[in-house]
């Protein structure tokens, strides 16, 4: 098996696994990175030195792990989990970095024994799975810690952050708590000043790597200023990509939105899962924005679909258009900008149907 980094939390997880990645790749190891969801194509998941499993081979593990898929009744991202995997050991990867799908507990990755352990944030999300509290939601995400293993901590509630820290003693992993005040001052390719703290996390993760992986500060420097992540923060001409799906992902995309000073008038595709928090986000999303189109994301499952009766929020700029066709195209109308935001399924079937945006290029 070869080693491997593994990082969970509520959000940046992604963004912390890919800076990891970039400044490992920059230190001249192999790197596989295995992160979810996918935008458009399912291959976007697995990566190794930039490039994605390729159509053969994920055609190949499919075929040959078809049968224990079968016996054992895995689920999808066990599969894929299990495909990821293979293709990693195949492709002969120095190292792998590794995001979680969901919690950490019983998360599908976490039969791995990580060099370093990570969580990165804690939010209220998935509470149907991972408990009504953040305490809860702590517990389940920080049983990535392994024993004699470094645990970074890159919560910053003091409460939490004990909860984390005691929880890593308890299964006798080393916890390395980031200064909650900390940001990375480097130059950073990803917007916003969550990405800050997001860099900062990978910083001291890849600092109980430096040793013995030879990671210097210039490596850090060099993978950070050239990480890309689509979909995060994502601007391609006059549209914006973010796959927000929480209150606290939509407050620090509003932030980014604000610093950045973007051309007005801004207007906002959103499609939200109907296991979200939505009022707040969409009182947040027009409150900011000139105008709002609110619509439902064809690849979104049918049970998690919003039903645009139960979003009208009473805002004169906000309009529910249920054919996202439609939506997609009113919302281009005399903007000068266009955010497309909600969950990795709004995103995705936006860059679907708009030519050249493929995040496979």
């Amino acid at each position: 098996m070869f080693p491997t980094v593994h990082v969970a939390g509520t959000n940046g997880k992604g963004s912390t696994a890919t800076l990891i990645a970039s400044a490992l790749r920059a230190a001249g190891h192999s790197v596989g990175l295995y992160t979810s969801p996918h935008l458009v194509d399912l291959r976007e998941r697995v990566f190794v030195d930039n490039q994605p499993i390729s159509a053969e081979a994920f055609t190949e593990w499919t075929v040959r792990l078809q049968p224990v898929i079968e016996k054992t009744g895995a689920s999808f991202f066990e599969a894929y989990t299990a495909i990821a995997f293979a293709d990693f050991a195949a492709r002969a990867v120095d190292v792998a970095v590794i995001e979680t799908g969901l919690g950490g507990r019983l998360d599908a990755t976490n039969v791995i024994d990580p060099l370093v352990s990570v969580v990165t944030s804690i939010g209220m999300d998935h509470t149907e799975y991972l408990g009504d509290s953040l305490r809860e939601i702590a517990f389940e995400k920080g049983h990535v810690a392994k024993p004699g293993r470094p645990f970074v901590i890159g919560e910053t509630s003091p409460q939490l952050v004990e909860d984390l820290g005691a929880l890593a003693v308890g299964r006798e992993a080393v916890p390395v708590i980031v200064d909650p005040a900390l940001k990375y001052g480097g130059p950073l390719s990803l917007k916003g000043a969550h990405q800050a703290r997001n860099a900062a996390v990978a910083q001291a993760t890849l600092e109980q790597l430096a040793d013995s992986w030879n990671v210097t500060g210039e490596d850090i420097l060099c993978g950070f200023s050239g990480a890309r992540i689509p979909g995060r923060y994502d601007v391609r001409g006059t549209f914006i990509f973010d796959i927000a799906h929480n209150r606290q992902a939509i407050d620090a995309l509003l932030q980014t939105l604000q610093s950045e000073g973007i051309a007005r008038p801004l207007h906002v595709l959103v499609a939200i899962l109907r296991d979200k928090d939505y009022e707040p986000i969409l009182a947040d999303l027009s409150d900011f924005a000139d105008y709002v189109w609110v619509t439902v994301a064809p690849s979104a499952p049918g049970a998690r679909k919003l039903t645009l009766r139960d979003a009208d929020i009473g805002c004169e700029n906000v309009t529910l258009e249920p054919d996202f066709d439609v939506a997609l195209q009113r919302t281009q109308v005399a903007a000068r900008t266009v955010l497309v935001t909600g969950s990795a399924y709004t995103v995705g079937d936006a860059m679907a149907r708009l030519p050249g945006l493929s995040p496979l290029g």
